[in-house]
Order: structure tokens, then sequence, then C-alpha cells
């Protein structure tokens, strides 16, 4: 967390979090939790794709990555738009664009065993 960052959310850190955000972050993280999905988002992240491009990049067959697309919009993770015949695919903004940079730098540290972040 940024010095900058503390001020702003001591208020917000000291409340407990309602259910609704509860269950909306089990979701989400339980879409993480699967290798494909997370491999899809992180490239989301980095920039807008179509299935095709996706199936390619992640190497899955496009049916599988159709499924995933879809159940990553369903939990509000990936947004969608139409360019003309083509459906081209985000992620939802900065906060799970930094949520997957968030858990891959923890794995990496995790790996390497390289000292945490406070």
């Amino acid at each position: 967390m940024y010095a900058r960052d503390n001020a702003a959310t001591t208020s917000a850190a000291q409340q407990s979090p309602t259910g609704a955000q509860i269950e909306a972050a089990v979701t989400a993280l339980r879409m993480l939790a699967d290798p494909t999905r997370l491999r899809v988002l992180w490239l989301l992240g980095t920039g807008e794709y179509d299935v095709g491009s996706l199936t390619a990049a992640v190497g899955a067959a496009r049916p599988s990555v159709s499924q995933h697309l879809a159940k990553l919009r369903l939990a509000g993770l990936v947004t969608m738009r139409r360019d003309g015949r083509r459906s081209v695919y985000a992620a939802r903004g900065g906060h799970v664009r930094r949520l997957v940079n968030e858990v891959l730098a923890a794995a990496d540290h995790h790996l390497t065993g390289a000292p945490d972040h406070d």
C-alpha cells in the first residue's frame, strides 16, 4: 500500500465489508482460481482481444475460451463491445487489472522467496 493511499482508505478499512461485498469478492476470486481464466484476464488487462486472438494466445479451444469469457462477464470482471461482427473484450477497469497483477506478484514472491512488501 502506498503512503498516499493510507489516509484515503483508513475510514474504509475500519468498516466491516457488507455481505454483498464479500459475495462479490468471493465470486471474483473464484474466477481467478482457473488457470485459463487467469491467463485470459491477464491478457485482457493489457488490451482488447476478440475470442480468436484469446484462443491463440492461451492455447485453449474456442468454445472453452467463449465459456470462460461468459463467466468473467457474468462476474463483472470483463467488458464486451461490438466491433462490426466481432465481440471485443477487455478487463473491467483498474481494480481488476491490479487484482490480477497483485495475485501474480504474490505468486512470484512465493515461488522465488522474494520478501513481502508492506
